[in-house]
């Protein structure tokens, strides 16, 4: 495995990638997954899928597993960790989560090789080669949750999903990165109203729920600055959402809030099953 992974480094090396791929493999409520690479290292960021669909998506966009050294978890839901406990076990790749997170995964994913399990606790930064990791926490119903943001030089790719708000705090630390993906997960009038049962209508809505489209679309706001390049809708709804109205949100508030949208910057749609192209920072 060490001998295969330097002859990939090595290949890879000559490519002359001197920043950050990445493609969001997968996004919404069946599962979630991003790949990210640089000249030398490749990071999952979560794995809510099975194997075999991870390994799939990958195909897309001209990779596989042998391009990924190591997974880093956001939070314990399933449609966040499904493969995790799989790909770790076959590829012996090591885990990153915090501890907290830690406490309730085994239970989910299976046995992990105790030298596969590494810690990020929030607001702590771990390197893989050349790809730093930066945690910070999010307001979501699990029992630690945290995203990452991806960075290589002054480069950056932050992930926002799974949150029920965006505190100024964290638009502060987060503000200005290259590229976001952003959470758009319910048309909140399609969820009020739709099949949902009210107990679960009021725990998506609530502060440790999810962004709505709107909400999303606010956070953004915040967000944006003259380094922003590209903002991808994720995590959308199958019952509570479309595309189209995703988008339309996200484009009606960012134009009222006077910025050039498709101009500065593009806003792009993921999907659950069709993996992004590989973007560059």
């Amino acid at each position: 495995m060490q001998l295969d992974n330097e002859m990939r480094h090595n290949e890879l090396s000559r490519q002359g990638l001197e920043t950050l791929n990445y493609s969001v493999l997968a996004s919404g409520s069946s599962g979630n997954c991003i790949y990210v690479e640089s000249a030398t290292y490749g990071l999952l960021i979560d794995a809510g899928l099975s194997g075999k669909r991870v390994e799939g998506l990958l195909g897309q966009i001209n990779r596989s597993m042998q391009d990924v050294d190591a997974i880093f978890v956001t939070h314990e839901h399933k449609d966040h960790v499904h493969g995790v406990g799989v790909l770790s076990r076959k590829y012996q790749l090591p885990i990153y989560a915090n501890k907290k997170t830690w406490s309730v995964l085994p239970k989910l994913i299976g046995k992990i090789n105790p030298d596969l399990v590494c810690y990020i606790e929030p607001e702590e930064t771990v390197s893989i080669g050349d790809i730093d990791v930066f945690s910070y926490q999010v307001s979501h119903d699990a029992i630690q949750p945290q995203f990452y943001s991806l960075q290589r030089g002054d480069k950056q790719f932050v992930l926002l999903t799974d949150t029920g708000y965006v505190s100024n705090r964290l638009s502060d630390i987060l503000y200005d990165a290259d590229s976001y993906l952003i959470e758009s997960n319910h048309e909140v009038e399609m969820l009020r109203y739709g099949r949902y049962p009210w107990s679960l209508k009021q725990r998506i809505l609530s502060d440790k729920g999810h962004l709505s489209n709107e909400d999303g679309a606010i956070a953004m706001t915040n967000l944006i600055g003259n380094n922003t390049k590209h903002i991808f809708l994720g995590h959308l709804s199958q019952d509570n959402n479309t595309k189209q109205l995703a988008m339309d949100s996200m484009t009606s508030v960012l134009q009222q809030y006077d910025f050039a949208v498709n101009e500065d910057f593009q806003v792009h749609m993921t999907d659950p099953v069709q993996a992004t192209p590989l973007f560059k920072l």
